[in-house]
């Protein structure tokens, strides 16, 4: 019954002139709508942060280079990392909470719908104004001005004495709505997750994704606003002569560093703590397997973002803090690697024994572990002062938080679009161009940012435009371009699979991976209430209870 009603729904909207369709979308208050939205958002500007990424690759693939001029090059630094931090990750990433916290717990939406439409515009007006910089001019290099200041915008840099036009303005409120926007998803999720499962759904019975999402809910909620007041402050300098951060004046430079990072470290989780989700959730249904050692999964999760809290300095061990400051800091990073390589061990317990499935969620999955260990090593690395000091600002440091955001997050980004794109769209994605682009994907990941660990060894210093010859990196960094090239045909291969699949994909049916959690208990895609009756559950696994009558799970809790 519930199917029938679902397919007159789709059939109905069907029916709708384009214009009336696109209006449903722009006014929709609909959870799973909104969360598409805010994935797709991401993936636009995932496309223009690549090819800015490629472009400045093939600037420093040979020395003495002359493709874009420096100041071009400080543009597209700027530009990259900021949408890949602020208009790539935490939308796609809010995204997919947005569209699959509600169907997990059993609700029919989130708790504030309102609240989530106004959320994602801001988000999404705030990310346009970023790029809106490039036609706004800043009187000083005339217009098509972008910033300039890098994705941390160090002061005294951001000061108007040393940035004279507005294309740093932009920068500003461009950060400043995309965070409001994020701290009304992080209430939103919050207040679902407590107060809208279904029942039978104890806080121990949530699958391991709900977990996550409350517990990077509470992170951006902590770790937003000191972003939101350093942005004010440096407004304020700017306009008003406040002289928060103009050392000339009797301000601090390294105040702004620690309002930056106090953001910026938790941040590093906020975005991996999701990748960290989808595996949970992934893993186990590929490997035919519960998750091993759910509670210590959760505390693990839950460590991760307390201690993740204390360790922003370790990206200021160069700046002259006391020997006690640069020692907590030092002990801190050594100690959040504790809960993480529980977690890696609580997947691999899960793989082991079990009856594998290499389809391509889980050919991300894997690669996943394997890098996001390798920059677990090299955090740990980092995080020792003596060896900061001699590695801080060059391509060593570059590559490990690459290996993070893009080893890690993005990865499991992709494994996670495999994943529930049939429950989104009700098709499959093709899984023989699936598998060229993760090979492709992970062969020019590794071609690009394996090197650069050993040309930051060789002292290469981060954010230069180009560099000179006979210093033994010019085949470093010429791997390094060759890799950014064969990512950017993985993606777009990615692309055509997405375009090809959404015409002509092999339909899904409601649970096409034989999972067990409740958003494939009903239709793909979902109807817009999610279940025509409110689901009831007595395990962590409610599906195997109605596939396994004979053995519910609940009996063995």
């Amino acid at each position: 019954m519930e199917q029938e009603i679902a397919l007159t729904a789709v059939d109905d909207q069907a029916a709708l002139p384009l214009v009336g369709r696109l209006h449903q979308w722009v006014v929709t208050v609909d959870h799973k709508r909104l969360g598409l939205m805010y994935i797709g958002g991401g993936l636009f500007f995932f496309v223009i942060a690549g090819l800015q990424a490629v472009t400045m690759r093939l600037q420093l693939a040979f020395p003495d280079n002359h493709l874009v001029a420096p100041q071009v090059f400080n543009r597209l630094m700027t530009m990259h990392g900021t949408a890949m931090v602020f208009l790539v990750g935490m939308p796609i990433l809010t995204g997919f909470f947005n569209y699959l916290v509600p169907l997990m717990i059993g609700a029919r939406d989130l708790a504030f719908p309102r609240l989530n439409s106004f959320g994602f515009w801001l988000w999404l007006f705030g990310a346009l104004l970023l790029y809106f910089s490039y036609i706004g001019g800043d009187g000083l290099y005339g217009a098509g001005s972008a910033p300039d200041v890098g994705w941390f915008a160090y002061a005294p840099l951001t000061e108007r004495a040393f940035s004279r036009g507005n294309s740093t303005d932009y920068w500003i409120l461009s950060i400043l709505l995309t965070s409001v926007g994020s701290t009304a998803t992080a209430i939103n999720i919050v207040a679902t997750t407590f107060s809208m499962r279904c029942k039978g759904m104890a806080l121990g019975k949530m699958p391991v994704l709900v977990w996550l999402a409350l517990v990077v809910a509470f992170l951006m909620l902590v770790a937003l606003p000191p972003l939101s007041a350093a942005q004010a402050m440096l407004l304020l300098d700017r306009y008003l002569g406040a002289h928060f951060f103009d050392t000339q004046a009797g301000g601090s430079a390294i105040l702004w560093q620690h309002f930056f990072w106090i953001f910026g470290h938790p941040e590093v989780y906020i975005l991996v703590l999701p990748a960290f989700a989808f595996a949970s959730e992934i893993i186990p249904v590929f490997s035919r397997k519960v998750i091993f050692g759910y509670h210590v999964m959760v505390a693990a999760s839950c460590a991760i973002g307390f201690i993740s809290l204390g360790v922003w300095a370790h990206h200021m061990f160069a700046v002259g803090m006391t020997p006690a400051g640069n020692a907590f800091f030092a002990a801190s990073t050594m100690l959040v690697g504790v809960p993480t390589g529980i977690k890696i061990f609580n997947w691999l317990g899960t793989i082991w024994g079990g009856k594998l499935r290499f389809r391509v969620p889980m050919l991300f999955s894997l690669g996943f572990l394997f890098q996001f260990m390798v920059a677990g090593l090299s955090g740990i690395m980092l995080g020792v002062a003596p060896f900061d000091w001699q590695l801080t600002d060059t391509y060593f440091v570059v590559a490990h938080f690459h290996y993070v955001l893009i080893g890690g997050i993005v990865f499991m980004i992709f494994a996670a679009i495999y994943y529930w794109f049939p429950k989104a769209t009700g098709r499959m994605l093709n899984e023989r161009l699936g598998k060229w682009h993760f090979w492709l994907f992970l062969i020019g990941f590794h071609l690009t940012f394996d090197p650069l660990h050993f040309a930051g060894l060789h002292g290469m210093p981060r954010r230069i435009y180009t560099y000179q010859p006979g210093r033994g990196l010019e085949g470093l960094n010429l791997l390094a371009s060759i890799g950014a090239v064969v990512q950017a045909l993985a993606v777009l291969i990615f692309a055509v699979n997405v375009l090809y699949s959404l015409a002509n994909g092999e339909e899904a049916g409601p649970d096409p991976w034989d999972a067990w959690t409740l958003e494939w208990s009903t239709t793909s895609p979902p109807p817009e209430y999610n279940f025509a009756i409110e689901p009831e559950v007595r395990s962590r696994r409610p599906l195997w209870d109605l596939k396994h009558p004979e053995d519910p799970d609940w009996q063995y809790e």
